[in-house]
């Protein structure tokens, strides 16, 4: 039951070229930063990364993004990533984008075990319709599109059918987690970590704070252990390293 896991290396060990990540956070906050350096020290390439974003200030999935090494990204915003949207662009990457809400809904239907569920977002636009450029040819054609869904209707409403995820490995930030695995989010990083931890078969989760089996209330328990195989203890260090993407000051 201890699933602690002495280093964030030996943690993401085992995650080989080709492999497909789940990984939490939202712009900078409970991204499992820790987790991705450790993947990009050891070299591990040609992922696919199923993710909201795609890395901020040069932190996150960016390191991996800017040194070549992602795929093709499912995620639900660009942002002001230029890298991301100029390898997109230009051919370089594959990228699914699909409605926010979609995406989180994928996920928890991974975990959930429900293979696939009607939503009524995207029904009429090219989400449902297919045509979406996954891939481009590097000079402004498609070379990759999106197919068409399966449309149907339920009480005079039309709903598109999506697929859930499921992936290799999920990596997620935890404020606080204990040796069995159940982890705590800290406000805004509850975003897709709990979700991202669910849909992936190998789930590894840095924590800030590890405690003791039973230190965590029962009814605290953001994401339990059963979704949880390994625990990375972060030092001190480590978890004070945030990072502010858009800094508002009072004149």
């Amino acid at each position: 039951m201890d699933k602690v896991v002495a280093t964030a290396a030996q943690a993401v060990a085992d995650v080989g070229d080709g492999a497909s990540l789940a990984v939490g956070g939202f712009g900078l906050s409970g991204v499992p930063n820790v987790l991705i350096e450790a993947l990009y020290a050891q070299g591990t390439t040609g992922l696919s990364v199923v993710s909201n974003n795609c890395g901020a200030l040069e932190s996150g999935l960016a390191v991996l993004l800017s040194a070549g090494r992602i795929a093709r990204v499912t995620g639900s915003y660009i942002g002001a990533n230029k890298e991301f949207a100029r390898q997109y662009l230009a051919g370089e990457i594959e990228v699914e984008m699909i409605p926010q809400g979609t995406l989180a809904e994928r996920l928890r239907a991974g975990g959930a075990g429900i293979p696939a569920f009607y939503t009524p977002a995207g029904v009429g636009t090219q989400v449902a319709d297919g045509g979406l450029p996954w891939r481009y040819d590097g000079s402004g054609g498609v070379a990759k599109a999106s197919p068409p869904k399966e449309v149907r209707e339920f009480d005079g409403v039309e709903y598109v059918l999506e697929r859930a995820i499921r992936t290799d490995f999920a990596l997620v930030r935890a404020a606080r987690g204990d040796r069995h695995g159940n982890l705590v989010f800290n406000k805004s990083a509850r975003n897709f970590n709990p979700l991202a931890a669910t849909a992936g078969r190998i789930t590894v989760a840095e924590v800030e704070e590890l405690v003791e089996p039973g230190e965590i209330e029962p009814d605290q328990v953001h994401l339990p252990g059963v979704f949880v195989q390994r625990v990375v203890a972060l030092t001190p260090e480590q978890a004070a390293h945030k990072q502010i993407e858009k800094r508002t000051v009072s004149s």
